[in-house]
């Protein structure tokens, strides 16, 4: 193992069928595994999709090259295994758009480094054409902050639910890993919603969460005020009209009013 790349291998067994079970694997899937390692995953996901006839693809995407080689060996006579030899936050955006294959019902899966676990988000948030179901082991905490609702709601949360329904599954303890890392985690789930939204519409929602969030003790209004080219005036009058008090805290917007603000204030 290459402890550089912070990899923590699954070794409940009870948890690995658990979150397989989760991805509620359907005939025509294409499944993405991120960090396999040494299988663990794959092998409960073979055996699951085993039983799908008609499932496309398993795409196993290794970072270690050590890991990849025995990967390789160990699966490469299933002609329905691909194993990409590479970086997911480099080689993901490249495989959806670019493929050989048309990638129609795909899902993702993987116990990833936790120090990815923002950057994959994001990449997951930009891809055209998401995964139907995303299911990830990271950070305890992390997750709580993604699933998080008013009062405690944060740019994480807003950022993930924009395009997504997050669920934690259930809690892992470091013994449920070899090695075992130095915190709790959790498996989490995100199904990807299916709302049509312009690229302009999208693009003022993540610049006006950032503008919302930059301070979080702070008030909206002042920090709308900071981040806005627009009078007090206007922008106290745009909350108002939407019933919210400028003078609340970033953390008890709801992500419902969040998007009717980006109607009237423009980032």
């Amino acid at each position: 193992m290459n402890k550089r790349l912070g990899q923590h291998f699954l070794i409940n067994e009870t948890a690995i069928k658990k979150i397989i079970a989760a991805m509620d694997l359907e005939s025509g899937d294409i499944v993405i595994e991120i960090g396999p390692g040494k299988g663990a995953l794959t092998d409960e996901l073979i055996n699951q999709l085993t039983g799908k006839t008609g499932y496309k693809k398993l795409i196993l995407i290794e970072k270690d090259r050590d890991l990849a080689v025995n990967l390789y060996k160990k699966y490469s006579q299933n002609k329905k295994i691909e194993i990409i030899s590479g970086d997911v936050l480099k080689d993901l955006p490249t495989l959806i758009h670019n493929s050989s294959f048309i990638i129609q019902n795909y899902k993702i899966i993987g116990n990833i480094p936790y120090y990815i676990t923002g950057k994959l988000l994001r990449i997951l948030s930009e891809l055209e054409k998401k995964p139907g179901l995303t299911a990830l082991m990271i950070q305890k905490e992390v997750a709580e902050r993604i699933i998080a609702t008013p009062p405690k709601m944060n740019l994480l949360a807003a950022a993930v639910q924009f395009w997504a329904n997050p669920k934690i599954l259930f809690t892992l303890k470091p013994n449920d890993f070899d090695p075992p890392p130095e915190v709790n985690s959790a498996v989490i789930t995100l199904t990807t919603n299916n709302q049509q939204l312009t690229t302009e519409f999208t693009e003022n929602y993540y610049k006006l969460i950032h503008i919302i969030f930059k301070q979080p003790r702070k008030t909206l209004i002042n920090n709308l005020k900071s981040g806005l080219n627009l009078p007090k005036n206007t922008i106290e009058n745009s909350l108002k009209l939407l019933k919210i008090d400028p003078n609340s805290r970033p953390q008890n917007l709801s992500l419902e009013q969040i998007k009717t603000l980006i109607t009237i204030i423009q980032p």
